[in-house]
């Protein structure tokens, strides 16, 4: 078996992929997969996501958390939005989220329509995540949730710094992988001053979020590694 390690760098190419028997890893560090991940570490029975905002409503009747964000902001009337403030464990231990992002959430059901299986990936758990990828016998494809199907600069690093770990594991890698890598190495040493030049970044900026950015930047403070089973993310059992 040809064990293949590819980037998508926007889930605009995802059908260029063949992920049937691949494990995705879906990547949007600011901020909704670094959220997840932090949620889920800190106690979360799940984190469901939706599409759509009003998707959410439809399951407030089960007493669940709704977070709903849409070009960086909360929308108006939801418990909280994707900040990974809103995920510590006085607010979301033993609980279920129902979440939709702008791009996040999209990436995930794009990925869960054909993969073998689809993980959380971020800065927060990146050690964790490459040592149990590590230890697969599949595929893996890091598709990158990008800024509403374009490239973006921050989850292509996160990319790449993944791709740095496990690229000696794997008997076939793509040009997007050396490219996201190239970026990571180049990076690495000042993460957020190399991500201060992405427009999310300006975009976040404009929204005054700055802790946030840094708190996503995080390496290793996590140890879940959140996994879509049926609509739940829940924490991977070893």
């Amino acid at each position: 078996m040809v064990k293949r390690l590819e980037v998508c760098l926007t889930p605009a190419l995802l059908d260029l992929y063949s992920i049937e028997d691949s494990i995705v890893v879906v990547i949007d560090i600011l901020r909704a997969t670094s959220s997840i991940v932090y949620g889920i570490d800190n106690g979360a029975t799940a984190i469901i996501p939706v599409a759509q905002v009003e998707d959410c409503l439809g399951y407030a009747k089960h007493g669940y958390l709704l977070a709903a964000e849409r070009n960086g902001e909360v929308v108006t009337g939801y418990d909280f939005g994707n900040s990974p403030f809103s995920y510590t464990p006085e607010k979301v231990a033993g609980k279920t989220v129902v979440l939709t992002t702008t791009n996040g959430t999209k990436a995930l059901h794009l990925a869960n329509a054909r993969a073998y299986q689809v993980v959380i990936g971020s800065f927060l758990n990146l050690e964790a995540l490459c040592g149990w990828l590590k230890q697969q016998n599949r595929s893996v494809l890091l598709l990158c949730a990008g800024w509403k199907d374009n490239f973006n600069l921050e989850d292509t690093l996160f990319a790449g710094a993944v791709v740095a770990q496990l690229k000696n594991e794997f008997s076939h890698f793509d040009d997007s992988c050396v490219a996201a890598e190239d970026l990571y190495q180049l990076a690495k040493a000042d993460l957020r001053g190399y991500i201060n030049k992405s427009s999310h970044s300006h975009r976040l900026a404009v929204l005054n979020i700055e802790e946030d950015v840094k708190f996503c930047l995080q390496y290793n403070i996590c140890k879940a590694i959140p996994v879509l089973e049926g609509e739940r993310l829940v924490a991977l059992q070893a």
